[in-house]
């Protein structure tokens, strides 16, 4: 499989009189977006503002964030299953309005909702706000359930995404990327003296909006299974997830995924990348087994020697993240895990919930406890003040210059475990 990736550089946003990119500049027909989204009956009403790099802007509280794409050629269109069909994805060409993003906000649907703070030290934890971001802030009609809200406003995400990166339809990207996944058996005839490198994908889908979305089907409850990695990253897999904002895959990741992305540029030089094994992180112990089995199952199948592991979210996902470790190394099958940690704001509280000897190769993408105040900004896109519901914040993290004081838990993607960012913790 094929996957190759039209980059277009987006170095503004600015509303106009039609939707349309010119010479780096996303330019937005507010007002037909805005009737798009409000197709939806659940919706009442829709705001859009925009963020720009550098400017006094906090976002708040942010549910999900998306980067705006658009299937030129190859079967399928961006986010199957929740937009144009049911095709498989992952072959063809597919625009990328890189630089760009969209974050959806309004009225906080669960705790777990973050923050972006467009410059100031807020800025440093997280690469979004080096992005132009287009914020949908959806307005739900009176009395929609929690579950049909969080539903409500991930499908309006996508769609805003899909419509400005349809945006880049007739134009000629700035930067193309080729990634190639060779079939299993082919990798292996080609590259018999590499080391053949599986990555488990561990996701979140515990219910409670805890769950993660592949071609538009809810994954909780499902044996683990194989994905080609380029389907990844040609948007199959969505988010859904109401865990802690620090360390929750957000659509933009898998679409990004750095773990895939990297494995694909090293296959067939330094190692032989032989595919994604796709795992659920369930509430239940009988569960979680099961699903370490089986990928252990998966792994043999395919014949792994080493494998990495990424975790999403934290608590009990420690588990899970332990027994596919213990299970691999068992079967011979070398492991590296990348997670994050909960160690207190002074650093010395154990950081994972759970452990096993066989994880002697582990990388952490920082403290999610660890607390900064974050100064005023000029403008708030959204509610500033539930800043004290959100993870992380607490009664008291508001001040009365608008100022906040949290945990790092509370800004988007800080310590992302798929290690898209730069936080890490290290031994002293």
């Amino acid at each position: 499989m094929q996957l190759e990736l039209g980059k277009i550089k987006i170095k503004d946003v600015q509303f106009a009189d039609k939707t349309f990119i010119d010479k780096g500049t996303l330019y937005i027909n507010k007002q037909e977006l805005q009737e798009y989204l409000k197709e939806d009956t659940n919706i009442q009403d829709v705001d859009i503002e925009l963020a720009r790099p550098g400017e006094s802007v906090r976002i708040i509280p942010i549910k999900d964030i998306v980067q705006p794409r658009y299937k030129v050629k190859g079967s399928g269109q961006v986010f199957p299953g929740f937009i144009g069909g049911l095709e498989t994805v992952g072959e063809g060409l597919t625009h990328v309005l890189e630089g760009c993003a969209v974050a959806t906000s309004g009225k906080i649907v669960n705790f777990q909702e973050g923050i972006i703070d467009m410059s100031g030290p807020g800025a440093d934890y997280n690469s979004f706000s080096k992005m132009n971001i287009v914020v949908p802030l959806i307005t739900p009609i009176p009395g929609l359930d929690k579950h049909t809200h969080e539903a409500t406003v991930r499908l309006a995400g996508l769609k805003a995404a899909a419509y400005l990166g349809k945006a880049s339809k007739d134009l000629e990207p700035d930067e193309k990327e080729i990634f190639t996944y060779n079939p299993i058996i082919e990798a292996a005839r080609l590259y018999p003296d590499l080391p053949r490198v599986a990555y488990v994908y561990m996701i979140q889908c515990q219910g409670l909006m805890h769950d993660t979305y592949v071609y538009g089907l809810n994954v909780k409850g499902i044996l683990s299974t194989l994905i080609s990695p380029t389907e990844v990253l040609d948007g199959a897999v969505v988010s859904g997830n109401c865990a802690a904002p620090c360390h929750k895959n957000a659509t933009i990741h898998h679409q990004n995924n750095p773990v895939i992305m990297d494995l694909l540029r090293r296959h067939g030089k330094e190692l032989c990348f032989i595919g994604v094994i796709l795992t659920n992180e369930s509430t239940m112990l009988a569960d979680k087994k099961r699903g370490a089995f089986y990928t252990q199952n998966l792994a043999k199948i395919i014949g792994a020697q080493g494998a990495i592991i990424t975790e999403e979210g934290g608590g009990n996902p420690e588990t899970d993240l332990m027994l596919n470790c213990k299970n691999l190394e068992q079967a011979g099958i070398k492991t590296v895990l990348i997670t994050d940690e909960y160690a207190g704001r002074d650093g010395r509280s154990q950081g994972l919930a759970d452990v096993t000897p066989e994880a002697d190769a582990v990388i952490t993408n920082g403290n999610g406890n660890q607390l900064v105040t974050l100064p005023p900004m000029e403008k708030i896109i959204g509610s500033l003040e539930s800043v004290e519901i959100i993870t992380g914040g607490f009664s008291g993290s508001l001040h009365p210059d608008g100022s906040i004081t949290v945990e790092i838990a509370s800004i988007m993607g800080s310590c992302c475990e798929l290690g898209y960012e730069r936080l890490t913790t290290r031994l002293k």
